[in-house]
C-alpha cells in the first residue's frame, strides 16, 4: 500500500532544484540542547509502534547525493498530494492522535508516512526526525527534518518545497533524538521570526 502512493510528480521540481541550490550553498543545522519532554501524541504513536521508537544504532548524517534529494521530492510531492488535510477531531473525535495515514490525515500523519518512506528508501532513521514548530500565527505545526551533510531540509505539507529549516518563517521547538526515536531535544531558535501567541 505504501509503495502505491510513492508516484513521480514532475510539476514543480524545478522551483525545488533550485531552492536546494540556495539552501545547500549556505550549510546549517538546528542548535539544539538537551532532552525535553515527548508530545503526547508521540508519546501514545510509540505505545502502539515500539519497534519504531527504539535506539538508532549507528547514527548517521547522509551525504546530500543528486539520488538522495530526488527521493526527498517525490516522497514530499507524493505524500503531499495523496493524502488529504483533516483534523484528528474530524477523523478520530479527539484533540490529538498520531498515525500513519491511508487516505487523510493532519501535519504528524504526513511527517510519519514520510519518515516511514524515507526509511524503507534506505535513509537512516537518525537523520529522518519528526520536528514540532510554531507558525507564524501562533499555531502548532509538525514537519520532518532530513539530517543531512549540508544541513537540515523540511518537508512539508504546507509547502510543496524542500527547505533549509532556517529558510522558513517557523519557530522551531523541539524534534526526534537523533540517538534514539523515542526520545526527544530541545532546538534552540535563536532567529529574530515574529510569532503571534497561541489562542
Amino acid at each position: 500500500m505504501i509503495h502505491s502512493i510513492v508516484i513521480k510528480i514532475s510539476i514543480g521540481i524545478a522551483a525545488v532544484v533550485i531552492s536546494y541550490t540556495s539552501a545547500a550553498a549556505d550549510p546549517s543545522w538546528m542548535p539544539t540542547t538537551g532532552r525535553t519532554s515527548q508530545p503526547v501524541g508521540h508519546y501514545e504513536f510509540c505505545q502502539q509502534y515500539p519497534t519504531e521508537c527504539q535506539p538508532n544504532e549507528p547514527t548517521a548524517i547522509p551525504e546530500l547525493t543528486d539520488e538522495l534529494w530526488e527521493q526527498m521530492i517525490e516522497v514530499n510531492d507524493a505524500v503531499n498530494t495523496v493524502i488529504v488535510p483533516r483534523t484528528d477531531e474530524e477523523m478520530h473525535g479527539v484533540a490529538e492522535l498520531w498515525s500513519y495515514p491511508t487516505a487523510e490525515g493532519d501535519c504528524e500523519d504526513y511527517a510519519l508516512l514520510k519518515q516511514y518512506m524515507l526509511q524503507r528508501t534506505g535513509v537512516p532513521r537518525s537523520a529522518l526526525l519528526i520536528t514540532v514548530l510554531r507558525q507564524p500565527n501562533g499555531a502548532g505545526h509538525a514537519v520532518l527534518t532530513v539530517r543531512t551533510d549540508r544541513g537540515d531540509f523540511v518537508l512539508d505539507n504546507l509547502n510543496e518545497r524542500i527547505l533549509a529549516w532556517n529558510e522558513t518563517d517557523y519557530l522551531y521547538l523541539k524534534r526526534q533524538s537523533e540517538r534514539n526515536a523515542g526520545e526527544w531535544i530541545a532546538i534552540v531558535d535563536d532567529r529574530d521570526i515574529l510569532v503571534g501567541s497561541v489562542r
